[in-house]
């Protein structure tokens, strides 16, 4: 193996603001559908994106090809099973009653935690391509965070905006949209495979 190398600033930007465009599109439609979302509750899902794509590259560059290619075999998969399980319970609530309540599980701990494995997910492979590239983890994973958290944080905040001004409906609309982004992994993952 050749000495440790590290990336370019501008290829880790780049890369890093390309992985957090999943969790940015959630946390936005988080937002959305919560219409008013809180700057804590904004922070806890962002800090719990940023977190995970911080320890997703590094799980994936400690595993070296272990578990990686089984990983990627299924990621899409599982990140679109996450996103269409919070999506289809939120347009379930959204026409129950007490509509304002339920909303508040948007950001409960466990639709958190199940959003952060969806939108982190890929972000093992990544760490097992830097890996290969004999780049150091540490320095890419922590600005795989914090451009993550960032995004997510304005997409989080920018949503719930959007959401006051669009009134009812917001939650089962945000719902369907994280169908959609996971279909959107799933049919991604699908065309690179066979292009």
């Amino acid at each position: 193996m050749h000495a440790v190398k590290g990336l370019d600033p501008m290829s880790v930007l780049l890369l890093a603001v390309g992985l957090a465009m999943d969790a940015f599109s959630v946390a936005t439609v988080t937002g959305f559908s919560f219409k008013k979302l809180s700057l804590r509750q904004a922070s806890k899902v962002s800090l719990s994106f940023g977190v995970f794509h911080v320890f997703m590259p590094v799980v994936g560059w400690l595993a070296g090809s272990t578990i990686v290619l089984l990983v990627s075999s299924y990621d899409h998969w599982a990140a679109f099973l996450l996103l269409a399980f919070v999506g289809g319970k939120m347009i379930y609530d959204a026409f129950g009653k007490h509509e304002a309540s339920k909303s508040l599980r948007v950001v409960d701990n466990l639709n958190v935690l199940l959003f952060s494995v969806a939108v982190s997910i890929d972000a093992v492979a990544v760490g097992l391509s830097l890996y290969s590239e004999d780049v150091y983890i540490l320095l890419p994973a922590l600005a795989f965070g914090t451009v993550t958290f960032l995004l997510s944080l304005g997409g989080a905040l920018l949503g719930s905006r959007t959401g006051r001004l669009m009134g009812r409906g917001t939650q089962a609309l945000g719902g369907a949209i994280l169908i959609a982004i996971g279909l959107r992994i799933v049919f991604t993952h699908i065309y690179n495979l066979h292009p």
